[in-house]
């Protein structure tokens, strides 16, 4: 007997995303987050990158982040701008939206799906075995689920009792951030080494400023003071401009680790528990989003019966090269930053590269997320690729791909001749649409691409199959990924 389904360990974004997947495809989920409220002690993420704003709009609710944050049209790579406003996706821009804005509208997202979160409660402990997870939270309150997904964080408590080892590279440099106040007009912009100062507010302009800085030393053994803060800023600028009043000072590395694997059991990692690296890019919490949105539909169909638990393998098979392409890259962000004359002339050779269409493109669809490819075999060059969002027409008057796929659930777009194939195995599953889309087949980075007649969309908005529907491969991908035919 079960108190849930699944647990989640961790109310941050990859948390929160995950519970309103699951929560769509009627899985009981709960979230225990040691925060009394979703309110942030000090600055996280910055802002939602392309994919992660698609997806959002795959569930319908990019339009609550969108109207909230400021669109801007590049991707940055290591302190250079690149522009994604011809990349074809309707969101072809970083949206600014910093993370104490972002919790609190995915929060009421999942409150208005009805998932619970344990508020001012961590869990402390848990073991499991073949039929379940026994979770013990710090109220001593004993949980039972079907599964349990640490979304905790770098320091994971769940990845570590888990015995899921945490290989990686070391920091090689730390940082200074912090919230201020100034009374003289700081220069405002980025370092070449990285970092710099900014207003919290751009659009308003002045105090109060975020105020990021490469420190001198490592191995930092005390919490960061305002003294620092001031000794680092004139160590850079020869001036602390009279900085005073902090919200709040912290520092962070480009620490750099990956979990061996992100599922052990009935133990999964999402998020910065599965991997930690540097800021350079922006790439943590959109990877984190991203892990989820990928994770829930298949904790949900292995729950809910329908798929074997052996689809939960195919979660680490597709997010781990991910996350290793995102360490990856954000290293090679932090060795561009190096302002020795040797790290200049890599640097100033990247940019030379970087002004050039093709380098561009790929280094921005990289970052942005809009290239990630899930190799699900030989195929159609869409497969295992993300949907383009086109315009569609259908019996029930026009619409778009991504409206398909609010409910989460997956769909078998037929963009041919309506019939051809009978969906009725698997009709309580996966829904079938006919359709008609006037226009050029085209993806960020790979181009204009064959328009199928029909294609498998996932719920996660990547093509799990595309041909014409009476290939026998239809049948067989949609029982691999949404469960063996059933007596219609």
């Amino acid at each position: 007997m079960t108190d849930r389904a699944v647990v989640i360990a961790g109310g941050g974004p990859t948390g929160l995303m995950l519970a309103g997947e699951l929560a769509l495809a009627g899985i009981e989920v709960v979230i225990v987050e040691r925060r009394t409220s979703q309110v942030l002690d000090g600055s996280r993420a910055g802002g939602l990158h392309s994919r992660t704003i698609e997806v959002l709009d795959q569930r319908g609710i990019a339009e609550r982040f969108v109207s909230e944050g400021k669109k801007h049209p590049f991707a940055g790579f290591a302190g250079t701008f690149l522009d994604i406003s011809d990349f074809p996706t309707r969101h072809n821009y970083v949206l600014a939206l910093k993370q104490n804005h972002i919790e609190p509208i995915l929060a009421g997202w999942v409150d208005e799906l009805g998932v619970p979160i344990l508020r001012g409660r961590e869990v402390v402990g848990f073991t499991h075995d073949d039929t379940g997870v026994d979770v013990e939270l710090s109220d001593d309150t004993p949980l039972r689920a079907e599964y349990l997904v640490g979304c905790d964080g770098g320091r994971s408590l769940v990845r570590k009792t888990a015995s899921i080892d945490f290989p990686g590279w070391d920091p090689t440099t730390s940082y200074l951030i912090a919230e201020v106040e100034m009374e003289d007009e700081p220069a405002i912009g980025m370092r070449p080494e990285g970092g710099g100062i900014g207003p919290v507010n751009p659009a308003e302009g002045g105090g109060p400023y975020g105020v990021v800085l490469v420190e001198k030393k490592l191995d930092q053994t005390t919490e960061p003071t305002l003294k620092v803060v001031s000794e680092a800023l004139v160590a850079a600028y020869g001036t602390d401009y009279g900085v005073h009043s902090p919200t709040w000072i912290s520092r962070f590395t480009d620490a750099t680790r990956q979990a061996e694997s992100y599922r052990r059991g009935r133990v999964l990692l999402a998020g910065d528990a599965a991997h930690v690296h540097g800021p350079q890019g922006g790439q943590g919490l959109n990877t984190g989003v991203q892990d989820a949105v990928n994770l829930g539909w298949k904790l949900a169909q292995v729950v809910g019966g329908t798929s074997p638990d052996s689809l939960l393998d195919t979660y680490h098979a597709e997010r781990h090269p991910v996350g290793a392409r995102v360490l990856h890259n954000t290293m090679a962000q932090v060795a561009l930053a190096r302002i020795d004359e040797r790290s200049q002339a890599l640097r100033d050779t990247m940019l030379e590269l970087l002004s050039m269409d093709e380098p561009r493109k790929r280094i921005a669809g990289m970052i942005s997320g809009l290239d990630i490819h899930y190799d699900l075999g030989e195929g159609h060059s869409l497969l295992g690729r993300r949907m383009p969002d086109f315009d569609l027409h259908t019996a029930d008057g026009p619409t778009r791909v991504f409206s398909l796929l609010h409910e989460a659930r997956p769909v078998l777009l037929n963009l041919g001749e309506p019939g051809g194939f009978d969906n009725s195995p698997w009709a309580n599953r996966v829904r079938l649409v006919e359709g008609r889309h006037d226009g050029v087949w085209e993806l960020p980075v790979l181009g204009e691409v064959d328009a199928p007649p029909a294609v498998l969309i996932r719920p996660d908005g990547h093509v799990a199959w595309a041909g014409e529907l009476t290939d026998p491969e239809l049948p067989r991908a949609l029982e691999t990924w949404f469960g063996a035919a059933t007596p219609a």
